[in-house]
């Protein structure tokens, strides 16, 4: 791959995985540094990766990096972590993005990944087996139970108005 190659995989791909990556750490600055070494770890490589599988490669890359993120940041103790429920927030009928990342924020990382890479982002199974490192038939499995999860979430009685 060529220099103005890489550039183009920069315009094309960074905004992409960047919502990804956002929707699954919900951290604007996090998201940012985890592109960032995303492209960091890209241009060390470049010359090796041909143009035609850039986008797997840094799909790949954003996932295992954003993993990687939340498994270190699950070792830390945080302060702000602490549930102190110091105030109660009762949820307004109609907050539909709310309840819908609510739901998503109840599945585990790994079917939350492959939902967000197939019905947000639109690759395929072949793809998000690619990325995920897992087969089709995996990718298939977690999808499925996923959308099972969040389909037993939404149509619950609390969120029925």
């Amino acid at each position: 791959m060529t220099v103005p190659e890489f550039n183009k995989c920069v315009d094309l791909f960074a905004d992409g995985m960047y919502r990804f990556v956002l929707k699954n750490i919900r951290d604007e600055d996090d998201a940012r540094d985890v592109v960032q070494d995303c492209f960091e770890k890209f241009w060390n490589k470049y010359t090796e990766v041909e143009f035609a599988k850039a986008k797997s490669y840094l799909f790949s890359a954003a996932y295992h990096t954003m993993i990687d993120k939340i498994r270190k940041e699950k070792r830390m103790t945080n302060l702000d972590a602490q549930n102190f429920d110091l105030f109660h927030y009762e949820q307004q009928p109609g907050d539909l993005k709310k309840v819908l990342d609510d739901a998503l924020e109840t599945l585990p990382d790994i079917q939350r990944s492959v939902i967000l890479l197939r019905d947000y982002e639109g690759y395929s199974y072949q793809e998000i087996g690619e990325i995920t490192d897992l087969s089709e038939t995996q990718v298939k499995v977690y999808i499925f139970r996923a959308r099972k999860a969040l389909k037993e979430y939404l149509v619950s009685i609390d969120y029925v108005i």
